[in-house]
């Protein structure tokens, strides 16, 4: 199976148990009907990004449903928790790119997906071979991966919460669900 799309979700749930709790997340995100296999980081070539509410749509409860997916979970009142998935897409649409995923504690929506679309660009710029110092800002940094014309797209998703103030636990996930095929 070589996946032709791809969409990005995110979701948040809070139960007294841990694994109620990311039931919920996964409800959240809309894709808790399907059986979730973890892949790892790469975008086939040709895979079209979708929105959010097509490839759901197009879901199917039971389906084995690959997935990079990132997820955190704390039980501590008011922690700050956060997940994030990002894509970088090359220009060439007949070459791979790469999704990245993270979780972290303390940190912002905005600089979790910053990371994540920054790990993804400098892994697809490592294999085109483009030149980057890593100690230079992400926002620079995208603005030369863009003006290379070697990677036309990044993007991210990214979901935080605070633990629940009574101690429930607490689940964030960020997902790229793939997709085979499409109706």
């Amino acid at each position: 199976m070589v996946p032709k799309r791809v969409f990005f979700t995110k979701g948040v749930g809070k139960h007294k148990h841990a694994l109620q709790s990311f039931e919920l997340a996964l409800r959240d995100a809309d894709i808790e009907q399907c059986n979730l296999v973890y892949v790892s980081s790469i975008i086939p070539p040709n895979c079209k990004i979708i929105s959010r509410e097509k490839g759901i749509k197009e879901l199917n409860a039971g389906e084995i449903t690959y997935v990079v997916m990132s997820r955190n979970t704390t039980d501590e009142p008011n922690r700050l928790i956060g997940s994030a998935v990002g894509v970088a897409v090359p220009k060439d649409e007949n070459s791979y790119g790469y999704i990245s995923e993270h979780h972290a504690f303390g940190v912002t929506s905005k600089k979790l997906e910053d990371y994540v679309e920054d790990l993804a660009a400098t892994m697809l710029a490592t294999t085109l071979g483009l030149e980057f110092d890593p100690d230079t800002a992400w926002d620079k940094r995208k603005q030369e991966y863009k003006m290379s014309g070697q990677i036309v797209r990044t993007q991210s998703v990214a979901q935080t919460a605070e633990g629940d103030k009574n101690g429930l636990w607490t689940t964030v996930i960020a997902a790229a669900v793939f997709m085979e095929n499409g109706k």
